[in-house]
């Protein structure tokens, strides 16, 4: 089986979706009998190895993302390629590109739901988009084979804008990159704090979605005695002095690093598709606190932290103050078993292949997953 994975949302500081088809490529390669290639955008055509780089224009001040104007030379490179499966990992160009060549070579479209593209864009640009958003996701997934989602809200999401081919698809962590066994106490020392302050962070892009303003108001709130440490490019400057910033994209290791030499992660977010730093946290060994909305309340169970009011500075500080009370060390060593049983990317893996053998009715044998 050859799978072909198409994508924008790929560049030097992306995230969520350039790990995904990172850890996905390199569990695919241990499968007998399976292939697979990337299409992503890049100043001129190149391959090199299984990525395979189209030309796009840059797109401004968007940290190395490109954005393909015209379908033709998508189409050719999957047509050049004949995949016996192609997944589109974001909702524009490359996509209609993947469902033409799809078409024209009788294969399966799968379309991966990364991000919820009306909320987002409805946020920047006003709720008098999502209407037309909601219609224009309906009739581009509608062609799709398959759509996964990340987490079950937003396969909820798309089942109410009548969508019938959606199944929930979770991302995954790597294990032994984000591990408790990282945990060092020099990073406390670098920000000056004592044993007995907690060390609360979050890990992302400063963008409007994310409600840092929340996290600052909570670190306020909480005053003497706690530190947090906000990770990541677009970060606020002026903070309270209890808030230390990396305001720049990291390295992942040295994301796991911090992570793991933490107490608690903060995630204000409400529109979080997954919320993967929070999994990546969890399996660093720290418990989570986090607005109780989108992907992020299903995805932070019992007795792994906390889940407090969205917007609420107030209750997520009370929710840090009862979890640092209720043994947060125990908590994190749930967190840790709770990804290891759910979010191994093994187990995710051999998820997906489920559904491309479901599509292409190619039988493949996943045990090496399981054991290699």
């Amino acid at each position: 089986m050859h799978i072909a994975d198409i994508t924008m949302f790929y560049a030097p500081a992306s995230g969520g979706v350039r790990t995904y088809l990172e850890a996905k490529r390199n569990r695919l390669a241990k499968l007998p009998g399976v292939t697979s290639s990337l299409l992503v955008p890049g100043a001129y055509h190149r391959s090199h190895g299984s990525i395979h780089e189209v030309p796009a224009p840059p797109l401004p001040f968007s940290q190395g993302y490109r954005f393909p104007l015209k379908r033709r030379g998508w189409q050719r490179e999957l047509h050049r390629l004949a995949p016996d499966l192609i997944e589109a990992g974001d909702p524009y160009v490359t996509a209609w590109a993947a469902l033409d060549a799809g078409r024209a070579l009788d294969v399966p479209v799968v379309g991966f739901y990364h991000s919820d593209l009306p909320r987002l864009i409805g946020n920047r640009l006003g709720n008098w988009t999502r209407a037309a958003l909601d219609r224009y996701v309906r009739n581009l997934y509608g062609h799709c084979d398959r759509v996964l989602a990340p987490s079950r809200v937003i396969a909820d999401r798309l089942q109410t804008l009548g969508l019938d081919n959606v199944a929930v698809q979770p991302l995954g962590v790597d294990l032994t990159t984000f591990s408790p066994q990282r945990r060092q106490f020099a990073f406390r020392q670098r920000l000056g704090l004592d044993d007995d302050t907690r060390l609360l962070i979050f890990v992302g892009r400063g963008s409007r979605e994310k409600n840092l303003s929340v996290l600052l108001d909570t670190a306020r709130h909480l005053g003497k005695g706690y530190h947090l440490v906000l990770i990541g490019p677009q970060m606020p400057q002026r903070v309270p002095d209890n808030v230390s910033v990396i305001g720049r994209y990291t390295a992942t290791a040295d994301v796991a690093d911090w992570l793991a030499s933490s107490d608690i992660l903060l995630h204000a977010g409400t529109q979080e598709t997954f919320g993967l730093v929070a999994l990546e946290a969890m399996a660093s060994g720290i418990p989570v606190v986090a607005a109780r909305a989108g992907a992020l309340a299903e995805n932070v169970p019992l007795g792994c932290g906390r889940l407090c009011e969205p917007h609420s500075a107030q209750d997520m500080a009370r929710a840090v103050r009862e979890l640092c009370a209720d043994a947060p060390e125990e908590q994190g060593r749930r967190a840790r078993q709770h990804v290891e049983r759910h979010h191994d990317w093994d187990i995710v893996v051999s998820s997906l292949m489920h559904h491309y053998r479901e599509l292409t009715g190619q039988r493949v044998n996943t045990e090496s997953l399981q054991h290699g």
